[in-house]
C-alpha cells in the first residue's frame, strides 16, 4: 500500500488569449447562412483561433466546450467533440456540449476557466453557437405543464419580448423614447467602430451557399441599420404588446452566428509565447423572477463584485449584451450610470450587430480584449448579459497592460 501525499493544489491565473466570431447573420430564409450548416460556422472559427495563434500546439488543447440554445440537428450530437474532430484537432482532444440560453457561450468560458484554475486543464477552446434560422427558439421543446398551470412562473416569462414589456412596467421612467435613443446610439457606435477599423480583425470569412445564387464569403455583419434615425424608431410597432414598448429596432434581432475564445493558465500562455488579452477576475452568475429576466445582470454583477472584492466603480469598460433596450438601461439605472456613458458599449452591441443567442457572451468578451489593447488607462472591465427563463450572468477582466495609476 502507497501512503505517498498527492500534490498539493494551488489555483492558477486564466487568460483569455484570443476571440473569434464570424460574421452575425439575419435568421431566415433570405439571411446569409440560411443554407449553410451551424456546425460548419463554429469548425470554422476553432480553426481560425489555432491559424491565428500557431504557438500552440494543437495537442495542447485539453477541452472544447461549445454552448448551443437549441441542441438538435445541425446543433446537437455533443457539439463541442464533433466540431473538434470537423475542425481537425487530434482525437484525444474532448468536447462537449453546455447550455444556458444566450449566457452559453460565457457559460462554456467560465466552466473550462474553472477547470484551468484548478489545474484540470492548461487550454481549452470555449465558445457558442446558434442558427436561429435553422432551429428557431424554442423549437422541439415540450415544457413541462406545471410550469404554468401551477403557476411557478408567469405565462409571460416564456415570451423575451413580453419580459422587457414587464421590465418596462416595473421601471416607467424607463420609457420608450429612452429605449429609442439607446437603440440608435448602438447602431452609430457600431458604425463608427467599423469605419475605424475597431470592429473587423476578429472577424472569420466564412463560405455561404445558396441554391438560387451559388457560392458566396460572409465578410461583414448582416444584420446593422446604419440608416436608423430616432423618428423613424418611433413608428415601429410594438408586437409584443398593442400601445407597448418594444420594438424591433430598440431591441436585438433574430440571428445566425458562431463565436470561439482561447484560453489558458496564464503559466502555460506565458511557457508557449501565446499573447494574453485579459486575465479572468471573477464572476457570478443568479437567478431572477422570469417574467422580468432583463434584470438579471443586476444581482448578477453585484454577486460577481462582492466576490471579487471590487465596486462597480471600479470597472472602466462595460461590455452589455443589449437583448432589449430596457435591459440595459435597468442596468444602469440601477447602478446610477448614465444612458450615454462612454465605457458603456463603446463599439455598440447587440441591437446593431445582433444576438445569436449562445453564441454572444464571448463576442462581448473578444470586444472588451480588443478594447483594452486600446486602453492602457483603464484596469477592470466586465461582461454582462440577461439570460432567458429569469438569470444573469456576469464576468469581470483585469487588462495586463494597465499602467497603473499614471
Amino acid at each position: 500500500m502507497s501512503f505517498q501525499e498527492r500534490r498539493p493544489r494551488a489555483l492558477r491565473e486564466v487568460v483569455f488569449v484570443d476571440g473569434v466570431r464570424t460574421p452575425f447573420g439575419k435568421a431566415g430564409p433570405a439571411g446569409i447562412y440560411a443554407e449553410t450548416r451551424a456546425d460548419d460556422l463554429v469548425v470554422r472559427c476553432i480553426r481560425e483561433l489555432l491559424r491565428r495563434n500557431p504557438a500552440l500546439p494543437a495537442d495542447r488543447v485539453d477541452e472544447v466546450a461549445i454552448a448551443a440554445t437549441t441542441q438538435i440537428g445541425d446543433q446537437g450530437l455533443t457539439l463541442g467533440r464533433t466540431a473538434a474532430l470537423l475542425a481537425g484537432l487530434p482525437k484525444t482532444v474532448p468536447g462537449y456540449s453546455i447550455d444556458r440560453m444566450c449566457a452559453g457561450a460565457m457559460t462554456a468560458v467560465t466552466t473550462t476557466a474553472s477547470g484551468i484554475a484548478f489545474g484540470a486543464y492548461d487550454v481549452a477552446i470555449a465558445g457558442g453557437v446558434e442558427h436561429m434560422g435553422n432551429h428557431p427558439m424554442g423549437e422541439g421543446v415540450d415544457p413541462n405543464p406545471r410550469i404554468i398551470s401551477e403557476k411557478l412562473v408567469d405565462p409571460s416569462a416564456l415570451v423575451m419580448g413580453s419580459t422587457a414589456e414587464n421590465l418596462h412596467d416595473r421601471f416607467p421612467h424607463l420609457t420608450k423614447e429612452r429605449a429609442d435613443a439607446f437603440a440608435l446610439a448602438s447602431q452609430q457606435k457600431y458604425a463608427k467602430a467599423v469605419a475605424n477599423g475597431q470592429i473587423g480583425p476578429e472577424l472569420v470569412t466564412m463560405a455561404t451557399r445558396s441554391a438560387e445564387h451559388g457560392w458566396g464569403v460572409a465578410t461583414v455583419d448582416e444584420p446593422p441599420r446604419p440608416q436608423t434615425t430616432l423618428e423613424g424608431l418611433g413608428t415601429l410597432k410594438t408586437p409584443f404588446r398593442p400601445h407597448g414598448h418594444v420594438t424591433a429596432g430598440n431591441a436585438a434581432g433574430l440571428n445566425d452566428g458562431a463565436t470561439t475564445c482561447l484560453l489558458a493558465a496564464e503559466d502555460v500562455a506565458e511557457e508557449l509565447g501565446l499573447d494574453v488579452g485579459m486575465r479572468l477576475v471573477g464572476y457570478g452568475f443568479v437567478g431572477v423572477e422570469p417574467e422580468v429576466m432583463g434584470i438579471g445582470p443586476v444581482p448578477s454583477t453585484e454577486r460577481a463584485l462582492s466576490r471579487t472584492g471590487l465596486t462597480i466603480d471600479d470597472i472602466g469598460l462595460f461590455e452589455l449584451n443589449e437583448a432589449f433596450a430596457i435591459q440595459v438601461l435597468a442596468f444602469l439605472d440601477h447602478f446610477g450610470i448614465a444612458d450615454d456613458d462612454e465605457r458603456v458599449n463603446p463599439w455598440g452591441g447587440a441591437i446593431a450587430v445582433g444576438h445569436p443567442l449562445a453564441s454572444s457572451g464571448v463576442r462581448l468578451m473578444t470586444q472588451l480584449s480588443r478594447q483594452f489593447a486600446e486602453r492602457p488607462d483603464v484596469r477592470y472591465g466586465l461582461t454582462a448579459m440577461c439570460v432567458g427563463l429569469g438569470m444573469g450572468a456576469t464576468v469581470i477582466w483585469e487588462n495586463p497592460r494597465w499602467e497603473g495609476n499614471k
